[in-house]
């Protein structure tokens, strides 16, 4: 693993444009653990003052200091996007390895139900669970929600590997040795398919993201917890750029496009680790 690192380090600068990028979201998400305010006060501070030596990023107009509520929303997003992606990753590996692995029949139904969800548009489902649930649409509820929406495509991915190494010696002789199936799927078969794991958590965590800031910025979700998009949405709802208020939309959308760029170079870095051609082509071979 650390000599993996050590490579993409050492031969890929998307990988490492793309770590540093992810350090400087890391760090301001660590700044949130010394806030001094409770991540929902307000009016603790000056309203509306631009960006100086005492208010870094400026105030808004509730009077929370931009910093600081940038940094505890940051925690809250990028916590969204991980708790999405860890339990669609789970489902996926799962689903993939059982339907490559088993196959006929038992691959069929799954990969049926794995298509015929994959096919529903999430947007108009995400809205119309808002709108039944309403008050109980909390965000660890949307976060499974969007989970159990955001395995379908990784799944296939996982099986296609799947099913090349259900025919490989290894997998017969672990068969025949009295191994369980799944012994064999997450001791024999999973290693195999990490580097597709972490590829597609990567893109997995820019979609669930994505979608976080989408819905606050709309307002469907819990916009009493600070996050990307609430800090736009509240921004929307004070005519922050009709006051003048530019740096309260600017600051959060320039922080997310970080974070998004950084996931972005680290996943298509990897992509292209995966390969061996433009892994070799990468270290001058």
């Amino acid at each position: 693993m650390f000599k993996v690192l050590f490579d993409l380090l050492r031969y890929n600068r998307e990988f490492l444009l793309g770590t540093l990028l992810i350090l400087i979201i890391l760090a301001l998400i660590a700044c949130s653990f010394f806030a001094p305010y409770g991540e929902n006060d307000i009016y603790v501070v000056i309203p509306d003052m631009p960006p100086s030596a005492q208010y870094w990023l400026g105030t808004n107009s509730r009077g929370q200091e931009i910093f600081w509520q940038l940094s505890i929303s940051m925690r809250n997003t990028l916590m969204f996007g991980i708790v999405v992606a860890a339990i669609s990753r789970v489902i996926a590996i799962v689903v993939g390895l059982v339907s490559g692995y088993i196959g006929g029949r038992t691959d069929q139904i799954i990969m049926a139900f794995n298509d015929t969800l994959g096919a529903l548009p999430n947007i108009p489902i995400l809205l119309l669970l808002v709108f039944v649930l309403r008050d109980q649409m909390t965000w660890p509820v949307l976060a499974l929600t969007a989970a159990l929406l955001g395995w379908t495509h990784d799944s296939r991915l996982i099986r296609s590997v799947a099913l090349s190494l259900r025919t490989r010696e290894f997998t017969r002789h672990a068969a025949f040795s009295g191994m369980r199936t799944g012994q064999i799927l997450f001791r024999e078969h999973l290693p195999y398919v990490m580097p597709i794991v972490f590829f597609t958590t990567m893109n997995n965590l820019i979609w669930a993201i994505g979608l976080e800031v989408t819905l606050s910025i709309l307002g469907f979700s819990d916009i009493n917890r600070p996050t990307i998009g609430g800090m736009i949405y509240w921004a929307n709802a004070h005519s922050a750029m009709v006051a003048g208020i530019w740096w309260w939309i600017a600051v959060p959308m320039i922080f997310v496009v970080i974070l998004f760029l950084g996931l972005f170079l680290l996943a298509m870095s990897v992509n292209e680790y995966i390969d061996p051609r433009s892994r070799l082509a990468r270290m001058g071979a």
